[in-house]
């Protein structure tokens, strides 16, 4: 494991649920740390580029005003989230002149997660949409995808799927599998044909970077890097991802290709 912090990452926001902080704005500062695999060779392609990091959270602290710096907090570590590699991330938004009428050195809320598991939706049958929005509903993901309609690979005839991917809090990876299956059959679904039709399917892509074969599940997913319904909606939430012993997920599809894969105007809620 390696460890990147970043501090005292300032940028104006108009963060606060005051007028004059929306109309004014105010100073942000913040904090991150990122626990990330090492990487193997000095690349820095298979590692987390602080640059890129640094641009993301700054982006979110100068773009659209929550009133929280709880919910603050939390949009910057879907952004540490989606960073390749990562295990555990962890941050820190100061607030330094938040109205208070006293003297107060800083206010500071920090939040963290564990490591990072990346899901993939897919919906052919009855309300599709509908039926990724519940996914995600049940599901309460970091981050997630815009929606893509794609043309359906392999198995019997059948109608376009709806797909997304979406970023979780990882635990067990045997556990994750469980919740998924269980969120599928929520929504009823019926496994009666191989790559059939379904109304949900939610499949494992990767869970920290661990690589894991047994009966029941493989990581990262053994198909994910040929599959452009997975690897565009990846993109959106993991610019930078990269998929264990394959490569990233930028070039893989560059490579394959997205023929058959729509971006729709679409969009599901966190």
């Amino acid at each position: 494991m390696a460890e990147i912090r970043l501090r005292g990452l300032r940028v104006r926001g108009f963060h606060g649920v005051f007028d004059h902080e929306r109309r004014e704005g105010q100073n942000f500062i913040v904090d991150a740390t990122l626990t990330i695999t090492d990487p193997p060779r000095d690349d820095l392609a298979l590692t987390a580029d602080y640059g890129v990091l640094a641009q993301g959270l700054a982006a979110v602290v100068a773009g659209e005003p929550v009133n929280l710096i709880e919910t603050l907090a939390q949009r910057l570590l879907a952004v540490c989230a989606s960073t390749p590699g990562v295990h555990h991330a962890e941050v820190t938004v100061h607030k330094p002149q938040a109205p208070i009428p006293l003297d107060f050195a800083d206010v500071a809320v920090t939040v963290s997660t564990g490591a990072i598991a990346t899901l993939a939706l897919g919906s052919n049958l009855g309300d599709r949409l509908a039926h990724l929005q519940a996914a995600v509903d049940l599901l309460a993901p970091l981050a997630v995808s815009r929606v893509y309609e794609t043309d359906p690979v392999g198995g019997p005839e059948q109608g376009p799927y709806l797909n997304a991917v979406v970023l979780v809090r990882a635990g067990a990876p045997l556990r994750l599998l469980r919740q998924a299956q269980a969120v599928e059959v929520a929504r009823g679904r019926v496994r009666a044909q191989r790559w059939g039709a379904r109304t949900l399917d939610v499949d494992l892509l990767d869970v920290g970077g661990l690589e894991l074969a047994t009966p029941e599940l493989t990581l990262p997913h053994p198909r994910a890097a040929e599959r452009a319904f997975v690897l565009a909606p990846w993109l959106d939430v993991a610019a930078q991802a990269v998929i264990p012993g394959a490569g990233r997920v930028a070039e893989l599809l560059a490579r394959v290709g997205d023929d058959g894969v729509r971006r729709t105007g679409d969009v599901l809620h966190l």
